[in-house]
């Protein structure tokens, strides 16, 4: 269809208001219960314009976007009405469109009277479609909203424009993650700690986070376990006219499951020393002299501007905000008073000016220490005091944050699995949940002398290799899977055929290594070389052992105790011949009691590898 019928065609169905709404569940994460739904328009099915992309893309193109939201919001109500819907009913409204006169005179607070809908039950929710606004007053709009009864969303945080200042100038009710970050975080490590980061800001501001397209049962646990209270998304519930009041049995079933997700570990190690100069921008400054009126025509050309820098000889004499100046400036005879004076009276003088090698670790703190401003209005960044640029407070914390990230992660560089840290946090989610899990300390045999006679890059080539077997044999989305150092493993299972997948990672392993070892090693069962006094002898080939522990609820109290029954269990099974299992089926040391000595003498029956009593597997 050519655009001119296009836009007859959206002219008569507005005319002929022949839109129609879907409800899609939004959910609370803990409870399971249904908190409201959101309104989502659509147009005729045999229409073009079905999808809300296309609707709203050819209205707007057309002038015609104001008329289509309002008609839509005017749908979305009725519709909600009719139906009877429990819970809250988030609205969407674009910024362009709030700040409509005849809005903010009381004409949604009239739709919403007519249909019968409590102000108290509708929640606005705000998306963006434009790089600026008007934040006085869009927040005026707001406030306005606000005193009659509604709550405020912000839509797709991290998607639009400016949403972080919206979320700092308007301060939400709620805000919405986007999908973006919300699909996939299962495997990616910056994907969860932008979603971490967000849930920290909303529980210090008393915000409510929803997170949106979550389309799959990792996705939705991984959400759950991060605390983010509400979730929207087709593992959820799918846009209808008719939407279900309540979740599937088998959703309630999996908010409620014990167990924990497993995070995403950052494949890197690396530990630079990162510097101002990481986040330098090179803002072109101006002299103290410019006058007041050509300062305002420089940000009034330069929309993406927030502060200029001053300077005069090279030497930063401070900064300049657009809020600043134009604060003034709307002050009665300002303008007319100081329009032509120099700039520097508006100077702040009291900026925040830092050497280029300064460690960012270093800045993070004098920015915390020093007046909140600073890290709004950015930084003047220097080479040994001669001004160089610009740095932003965004900048400062998402480098800051990518550091915390590596320093966290810990991934040991050979396997690039996760270590010691992750490993101990993973643990202790594990107990705080109550979750029943099975932990395995993974150990080769005679792996020195394998690594002194064949050389380091053998070596490794072997760690390597053992530990993508481990990874085979475990469900990513249940198991974890960590590198102690070395040639130790520990493997964190919450699936329920344990013992097989430690019979299936023996069986790998050994089919496997026999890869390393020449015809002529195989054929005498070892390998030859020399003791420590310089005497022949035969090193047996390498083999494999794992000592598991069960852990039932309440039995452990730390990563601690996790590691030291682990490590006992290994030794037990390094005392078979050959490659074992050893798995120690009693309970934890919170709940072992001191048995009489005639029975502590005698076999026991929870101590086994496969069935019966400890053997070679």
């Amino acid at each position: 269809m050519s655009p001119v019928n296009l836009v007859a065609h959206l002219r008569a169905l507005i005319d002929g208001q022949n839109l129609s709404a879907l409800f899609q569940p939004i959910m609370h994460m803990q409870s399971g219960d249904i908190i409201g739904f959101e309104g989502l328009i659509r147009g005729p099915a045999d229409s073009p314009l079905r999808s809300p992309l296309d609707l709203f893309r050819v209205a707007r193109e057309a002038g015609l976007g104001v008329e289509v939201e309002q008609l839509s919001r005017k749908v979305v109500l009725q519709q909600f009405a009719r139906t009877k819907l429990p819970g809250k009913l988030f609205l969407n409204v674009s910024p362009e469109c709030l700040l409509q006169a005849n809005l903010t005179n009381g004409e949604t607070l009239n739709q919403v009277g007519v249909f019968g809908i409590s102000p108290e039950r509708v929640v606005i929710e705000l998306t963006e479609s434009q790089p600026a606004y008007d934040y006085i007053l869009l927040g005026k709009a707001v406030a306005h909203y606000r005193e009659m009864g509604f709550q405020i969303a912000i839509d797709d945080l991290g998607e639009g424009f400016s949403s972080l200042r919206l979320w700092s100038e308007l301060r939400p009710a709620y805000v919405k993650i986007d999908m973006h970050f919300i699909q996939g975080i299962n495997h990616d490590s910056v994907k969860l700690q932008f979603v971490r980061s967000i849930q920290q800001i909303a529980e210090t501001t008393g915000t409510l986070v929803i997170a949106e397209g979550i389309e799959t049962q990792t996705e939705l646990m991984l959400i759950r376990d991060l605390g983010i209270a509400c979730g929207q998304g087709y593992h959820i519930g799918r846009p209808e006219s008719e939407p279900a009041l309540r979740p599937t049995p088998e959703l309630i079933t999996a908010l409620h499951y014990r167990g924990v997700a497993v995070y995403p570990q950052e494949k890197s190690n690396l530990q630079n020393v990162v510097t101002a100069l990481r986040i330098l921008h090179v803002v072109p400054p101006v002299s103290a002299q410019l006058s007041n009126n050509d300062l305002l025509a420089l940000f009034v050309s330069r929309p993406e501007l927030e502060v200029i820098p001053v300077v005069e000889n090279g030497v930063a004499l401070g900064l300049i905000t657009r809020r600043a100046l134009v604060d003034r400036f709307a002050e009665q005879f300002v303008r007319e008073l100081y329009g032509k004076r120099p700039c520097a009276m508006f100077i702040d003088r009291e900026a925040l000016i830092t050497d280029k090698h300064t460690p960012l670790q270093e800045l993070s703190r004098q920015v915390v220490e020093a007046d909140r401003r600073h890290l709004l209005n950015g930084f003047i960044i220097t080479d040994q005091g001669q001004y160089l640029g610009m740095g932003t407070g965004h900048d400062l914390m998402r480098e800051i944050t990518a550091m915390q990230m590596h320093a966290a992660r810990y991934a040991n560089p050979l396997t690039q699995l996760p270590g010691n840290v992750p490993i101990n946090e993973h643990i202790e989610r594990l107990l705080a949940n109550g979750s029943r899990f099975s932990a395995c300390y993974v150990d080769i045999d005679f792996f020195k002398p394998y690594n002194d006679a064949y050389g380091y890059r053998k070596g490794d080539d072997v760690i390597q290799r053992t530990g993508k077997i481990l990874e085979q044999h475990c469900d990513p989305t249940l198991d974890f899977v960590g590198h102690i150092g070395g040639d130790d493993f520990l493997i964190l299972l919450q699936s329920d055929d344990d013992e097989h997948r430690y019979r299936a990672i023996i069986d790998s392993f050994a089919a496997d290594v026999i890869q390393q070892f020449s015809a002529a090693d195989i054929e005498r069962g070892g390998y030859p070389s020399e003791d420590r006094r310089g005497e022949p002898m035969l090193n047996p080939l390498l083999t494999i052992s794992l000592g598991a522990i069960r852990v039932e609820p309440g039995h452990y109290c730390s990563h601690h105790q996790i590691a030291t029954a682990a490590a006992e269990a290994k030794k037990q099974a390094k005392r078979i011949v050959g490659n074992s299992l050893f798995i120690d089926r009693r309970a934890g040391p919170s709940v072992v009691t001191e048995l009489p000595a005639d029975v502590a003498s005698q076999p026991d029956p929870r101590l086994e590898c496969g069935v019966g009593a400890v053997q070679e597997v």
